[in-house]
């Protein structure tokens, strides 16, 4: 469940910068894909270390723009190591199974200076659905930030299943955090 916040964090991020500037790579030592979710009324935090994406911008026309994000599930880290196993495992992750998670856009629409809605696909365990989230584009130093917070429903992407599929001891909602740097 953690993980697929997590996951979808990292898509989001990459969306929102790809709005905003030209095309450039992916700065994965200043990004942050992370994740938060509740259990037993106790807020969890955990993240990934391994995402990349391909990225294309354009800036005076947003809409023209593309991002294609990916994750993998198994770089997913955790305070606890027997919980970031227990993530790894069929019922949450499946990261045997489903290596990846990734995000494709299909809209990135500008509200206004430096806040940008993206709408696309996001695929976690062979699950597909469409989600549309906020942006916030800034920069720092020579690079291009894209951050927000996505909330998304674990149990919509099969994560967190079987005897974890109760939402009185995990909650349904995760809440994706990312910060993704771009720069030339």
């Amino acid at each position: 469940m953690l993980a697929v916040a997590a996951v979808c964090a990292g898509v989001d991020l990459a969306a929102a910068a790809g709005s905003a500037v030209a095309a450039d790579a992916l700065i994965p030592s200043k990004s942050e894909l992370a994740f938060e979710a509740s259990t037993m009324g106790t807020d969890v935090e955990g993240g990934f270390s391994r995402f990349d994406g391909k990225i294309s911008l354009q800036p005076d026309n947003p809409q023209a723009s593309s991002v294609s994000f990916w994750v993998e599930s198994a770089s997913l880290i955790f305070s606890a190591d027997d919980v970031r196993k227990e993530l790894l495992k069929p019922d949450w992750l499946d990261a045997a199974r489903f290596p990846k998670a990734e995000f494709v856009s299909t809209r990135v629409r500008k509200i206004d200076a430096g806040h940008f809605e993206v709408a696309g696909t996001l695929t976690i365990k062979g699950h597909a659905r469409e989600v549309v989230f906020p942006v916030t584009v800034t920069r720092s130093g020579s690079a291009t930030v894209a951050s927000g917070t996505v909330p998304i429903h674990r149990l919509d992407f099969g994560v967190g299943v079987g005897e974890w599929g109760d939402t009185s001891v995990v909650a349904d909602e995760v809440r994706i955090k990312f910060r993704i740097a771009l720069g030339g």
